[in-house]
């Protein structure tokens, strides 16, 4: 029973950890399984391959001053949809050992439904926190993510039921969280449409209130009798 609880809690701690921050999740497992604390599953065992961590430290440096510059960290997000969603998937699966290919992909499939899960609340929430000109949430944000990351896994490893338990109680909140995050999203890009339409009118409009000729005034306007004074000749 222990067994079993510790393999799950690690499978979905891998596809929970994916999503937000892909590597450092790597370095994690890494660093716990190089130095004896956690006995990685035979599918994981590679994470603790010195070349593998040095890549994911390298990635992980690059993604975290990537993660703190506000507008940078959302098309970084979008580029990783395509990365950290099956590398969720695919650490979950590595993670559930030899079960056999049904269990395999039961845990991918649950790997990458909770990485896409965690991947949609960090970018929904940078979208939002986006709209502010200052940086110190992003910063604040980012700290606390990865912070995030390096604890669950931990947990995950070293005590999986209080990790599960937390998991529940993170994905209650997700559910409530989303709706709520893509109608924030929603507003924000509809704010942004209605900015960009009303500075591309007021561009065209511009040009076209300078050129206008003023209409013609006086006797050349034909535009209605003219007034003859009472010297004028009559014709």
């Amino acid at each position: 029973m222990e067994h079993l609880t510790q393999t799950l809690a690690l499978t979905l701690g891998v596809g929970w950890a994916s999503g937000i921050n892909l590597y450092a999740a790597v370095l994690v497992l890494g660093f716990l399984g190089l130095t004896g604390q956690v006995d990685l599953p035979q599918g994981l065992e590679v994470l603790s391959d010195p070349l593998v961590m040095l890549a994911a430290g390298g990635m992980y440096l690059v993604e975290f001053f990537a993660d703190k510059v506000p507008g940078f960290d959302t098309l970084w997000d979008t580029l990783h949809t395509f990365i950290r969603i099956p590398a969720g998937a695919l650490l979950a699966a590595g993670a559930i050992g030899n079960l056999g290919p049904g269990a395999e992909l039961a845990a991918a499939l649950a790997g990458g439904g909770l990485a896409a899960a965690t991947h949609a609340a960090k970018s929904g929430t940078r979208v939002l926190l986006n709209a502010s000109p200052e940086p110190f949430t992003n910063w604040t944000a980012s700290v606390t993510e990865d912070v995030g990351v390096v604890a669950g896994l931990w947990a995950a490893a070293m005590h999986p039921a209080v990790f599960l338990v937390l998991l529940a109680l993170f994905l209650v909140l997700l559910l409530w969280l989303l709706p709520k995050l893509w109608r924030g999203i929603v507003r924000v890009f509809g704010a942004l449409g209605r900015w960009l339409g009303s500075s591309k009118a007021n561009e065209q409009c511009g040009p076209q209130e300078r050129t206008t000729p003023a209409p013609p005034r006086g006797p050349a306007s034909g535009g209605g009798p003219t007034h003859q004074g009472p010297g004028t000749p009559k014709v």
